[in-house]
Formats: C-alpha cells, structure tokens, sequence
C-alpha cells in the first residue's frame, strides 16, 4: 500500500534528487521532450505540471516561485510567455509520458515526457473534456443545435 508515500527518493539525498529535478524541469522547458528513466519522469510530471500552473497565474509571486526551482532567465521566460499562452485552455495534464523500452546498460525502463500540443509531438493529445456528463453534454448540444436551426429559419 502506498499511504503516508509522498513521492519518489530515486535512490539520492534530498539535495541530489532535487537539484536533479530542478535541472530536468529546466531541460524539459526548453526542449519539451527529454528521455528519462519512467519513474524520473513520473516524479518530473508533477513538478512540470506545477510550474504550468505557476506561468498561467502569470503574477509576481508566481514568477519567484518559478525562479526558485526553473534554471536559467531564458526557460523562465518562456514558461511564462509560450507555454502559459499554450494551455491557456487546459486545466491540468500538461504533459504525457511515453515509454519507450529497456535501457541496454542496466535494463532500466526508459520513457520519453513531453509537453503536449506542440509541433513535432510523439502522439496527438486528446482535447480537453468538459466539466459536464455525457447525458448534460449531450442534452446541450441539441438546444444549441435547435437554437442555431431557428435563427438560420428566420
């Protein structure tokens, strides 16, 4: 069972797991796909999805959380500027992670995080599901449907 288990120690001290998180992050911003063990990734998701968050709330305090954990002005920036533009519409799920095999060296299993959306993407993403039920959904296509159909008969 996994209770009390807040994330991954990745076999390093603190300050070697998070320095290493810290530059991932950063390379993961500026090429928006890097290889990587699964579990790296699976640890890397979580932060990288936080920082999106942090460059869509696009204040101040936003901005020096960010710089405390992104390396360099550059990606900084652009987690700001590109990124926070691009999921602008999405609320969450900003990245996806693609296994891609078995390291030949330690047989470690290997996979690929992205960011989604973007040119050159491994897969296309998904569009982002509505808030609302299938049935609701549904139920409020047809109004509009009928509501469109009525001002195309007047």
């Amino acid at each position: 069972m996994k209770h009390r288990v807040a994330f991954r120690k990745l076999r390093r001290t603190s300050s070697h797991r998070w320095s290493m998180l810290r530059t991932m992050v950063t390379q993961l911003i500026e090429h928006e796909r890097i290889e990587t063990t699964v579990q790296k990734a699976k640890e890397l998701r979580r932060i990288a999805d936080q920082m999106v968050t942090l460059g869509k709330q696009g204040d101040l305090h936003a901005r020096r959380q960010a710089a405390a954990v992104v390396n360099g002005d550059a990606e900084l920036h652009k987690l700001f500027t590109a990124l926070a533009d691009r999921y602008r519409d999405r609320d969450g799920g900003y990245t996806r992670i693609l296994r891609t095999g078995i390291r030949q060296g330690d047989a470690a299993q290997m996979a690929f995080i992205e960011y989604i959306d973007r040119a050159g993407e491994l897969r296309p993403a998904r569009a982002p599901r509505s808030l609302l039920p299938p049935a609701a959904l549904a139920a409020l296509e047809a109004q509009q449907g009928t509501a469109a159909a009525a001002a195309a008969a007047r």
